[in-house]
């Protein structure tokens, strides 16, 4: 989308210039043929193409009307299936026989053209296929890569006077009367439409996309026979766990989406409210009276493509600090508002000249329900701890696995694969490396995808894919975890705050190591305000929902003071023995419990993270101590602490002092005379 906009209005084009009619998908037979043969003027083939011309229940997805509708019509069925065999029946024996003849590498260049010509022919359905594999360096030869990049935005384009006649149709003028200016020819042709460069009348540059003539029908087409495999899949082979009839259908319902250029306006704007406002996010801007159901206007971007690092090297562009905007961006889309773009490819993340990521398409969107996004959060909790009972829990909840599935051979399955990918510290975790070890896990077990994680998992790998072009070395996780951190610090849902419970707390015992972990990672988060994790915490501590923290912190508190008092008891009644010149009990190592060295950890951290302000930090401590759970808190610490010494008492009582010594954990002392007695 980089040529120069032109003040000629051209709408002339040969009827048989070879541009006008493209792949057998572009049109639907016999007016589209008849057309390309010259039986039909052009004027003909673009009236017939109109919008009134396309079935009125083929404008939106409904399997059973597609299947009702086709369901008549077999030997149409049948031979499209045949098309689409044959080819890539071809194609795998000449790459079969390239390797039985030591020739693969002598033919990648030329086999890699044909996937590329071959996918362009099959139509949409099966380009966007190759638009996600062209993402994938670590699964595609780099020369297959290069080829299957050019599908994004260099596919056949269809004649200017459909395109122009569409405008007239959905805007209701011609394009001359609509637009100041556009481009004699489009900039961009992709999979399902056109792109030109424009200019309004008022001054702004635009760009216009117009869709394919007999999209809707190709594409229903297409999928009520890919419908009708994954049907036969799900009943028939059993290794096929996955619901492919549903993922069909949530790809299907995507596609007709993404045909609607009204709705795609929609998402832009939804999409540009819920994250435009994030640092270096930009979304371009709708025109809606130059939009319609097949006629798409919206501001043009100037930019480059993230996969191509020289250039964005050569204009001083940092492409991995866009890849970890990206990401950040993804974060929120997928576990904060749920509205997520699920086509991210190389072709629809721009930097933009000032530095920028610009998003664009905005077609190809899904959404993850609020019980979906918590539990992908719990999910990521279960498996840092390790705790796999948690983890498959969660795949029920999650709908990976029925209610009905018996666990208890999945468990120490889910420990044994995914102990693989956690050897390294929760940065360091490869998010392929773990959907790796899933997908061998779900062939063994019960497992079944569902439609909404495909599309999550087509998302991130997307994005890891782009992210690789740019550093080999980069892992999603580790730039993901800050985030992570700050929704468990932060978020006061149930579900979340039952899982930083699970992370903080384990068998009784406050795991002080996690809590610096999560607040050292937090605090490298774009958007985490410490004032605000103090307000939210402090909210969340003192209300009903947080009596559950408050006794755990009162109960570590008498745990770390009854252990300070018991140590400097010990140093007191070392100094005094050492003074009288009788024999002493063991020097104490430390006056200081551990507990203490974390709580210095911890102040350190805070006193360097972004916005931390003790005045402020001083001022809502008397509100604290003035609060009724305050009190409460402070008279369990007190009756923990007299419940201790009481225990320590009887104990000293029954048992002979030998005893009691090794059982609060001292070894007796050989003494000549006896002890000083000391109250423990």
């Amino acid at each position: 989308m980089n040529s120069t906009p032109t003040s000629d209005f051209e709408v002339t084009v040969p009827v048989k210039s070879g541009v006008a009619f493209g792949p057998d998908w572009q049109q639907e037979p016999p007016i589209a043929v008849a057309a390309e043969l010259g039986a039909l003027p052009l004027e003909t083939a673009a009236t017939a193409t109109s919008a009134a011309s396309v079935p009125r229940d083929l404008m939106t997805y409904d399997p059973v009307v597609i299947e009702r509708h086709y369901g008549r019509q077999p030997l149409r069925v049948v031979w499209r299936f045949l098309k689409i065999l044959w080819p890539l029946l071809v194609f795998y024996c000449q790459t079969w026989l390239d390797g039985r003849t030591g020739r693969s590498k002598l033919n990648e260049l030329k086999r890699s053209v044909q996937l590329r010509e071959m996918l362009t022919r099959l139509g949409p359905a099966y380009i966007k296929i190759g638009q996600a594999l062209s993402t994938r360096p670590d699964l595609v030869p780099p020369m297959y890569l290069d080829e299957l990049t050019k599908l994004q935005d260099q596919l056949p384009p269809f004649a200017n006077a459909i395109a122009f006649r569409f405008i007239e149709e959905e805007l209701g003028a011609i394009p001359q009367k609509l637009y100041a200016e556009i481009s004699p020819q489009p900039v961009a042709a992709a999979s399902l439409g056109q792109v030109y460069k424009g200019r309004l009348k008022t001054g702004e540059t635009v760009a216009i996309k117009v869709q394919r003539p007999g999209l809707a029908q190709q594409i229903a087409l297409d999928l009520y026979i890919l419908r009708q495999l994954a049907k036969l899949a799900d009943k028939y082979v059993s290794q096929v766990r996955s619901d492919l009839t549903g993922i069909m259908d949530e790809f299907g319902a995507r596609i007709f989406e993404e045909m609607d250029y009204t709705h795609e306006g929609q998402n832009a704007e939804r999409f540009d409210k819920l994250y435009g406002h994030l640092r270096d996010i930009y979304v371009p801007s709708i025109h809606w009276d130059y939009t319609g159901r097949r006629v798409l206007t919206m501001e043009w971007i100037e930019g480059t493509k993230l996969t191509q690092t020289e250039k964005l090297r050569a204009q001083g562009i940092d492409a991995s600090y866009l890849i970890d905007v990206g990401v950040q961006c993804s974060l929120r889309q997928l576990l904060e508002h749920g509205f997520f773009h699920a086509d991210p490819h190389p072709g629809n993340l721009l930097a933009t000249t000032d530095g920028q990521l610009a998003y664009l398409d905005f077609g190809m969107m899904s959404e993850v329900k609020p019980y979906q996004r918590y539990g992908l959060i719990e999910a990521v909790v279960h498996m840092v701890n390790r705790d796999f009972e948690g983890l498959a829990t969660d795949y029920v909840k999650l709908d990976f696995l029925t209610p009905d599935t018996n666990l208890t051979p999945i468990i120490p399955a889910l420990a044994r694969v995914f102990n693989n990918a956690l050897g390294a510290s929760v940065a360091e975790l490869n998010f392929k490396s773990i959907t790796d070890e899933f997908s061998a896990l779900m062939y063994e077990y019960p497992f079944r995808v569902p439609a909404y994680y495909a599309l999550i998992i087509r998302s991130l790998v997307t994005l890891e894919g782009i992210a690789i072009n740019v550093d080999p070395d980069f892992k999603v996780l580790s730039k993901a975890y800050p985030y992570i951190a700050k929704r468990l610090l932060t978020d006061p849902a149930p579900e979340l705050r039952a899982s930083l419970n699970d992370l903080l707390f384990r068998d009784g015992s406050f795991r002080w190591n996690r809590l610096e972990n999560l607040l050292r990672n937090a605090r490298n988060s774009d958007d985490y305000d410490l004032n605000n994790v103090l307000s939210q915490t402090l909210e969340f501590l003192f209300s009903e929902r947080g009596e559950f923290f408050r006794d755990r912190i009162a109960d570590e508190v008498v745990k770390q003071v009854d252990n300070l008092g018991q140590d400097l008891l010990h140093s007191i009644n070392h100094a005094v023995q050492k003074n009288l010149g009788i024999a002493v009990s063991p020097e104490p190592t430390s006056a200081r419990p551990q507990g203490f060295e974390h709580i210095t950890r911890i102040l350190s951290i805070l006193r360097e993270t972004r916005g931390f302000d003790a005045a402020t930090l001083a001022s809502v401590l008397p509100q604290v101590l003035l609060k009724r759970e305050t009190r409460e808190m402070g008279q369990r610490i007190v009756g923990g602490l007299a419940q201790r010494a009481a225990a320590r008492l009887i104990r000293g009582v029954l048992l002979t002092e030998p005893e009691a010594a090794e059982r609060n954990g001292h070894r007796p002392p050989q003494r000549s005379l006896p002890p000083v007695p000391v109250k423990r």
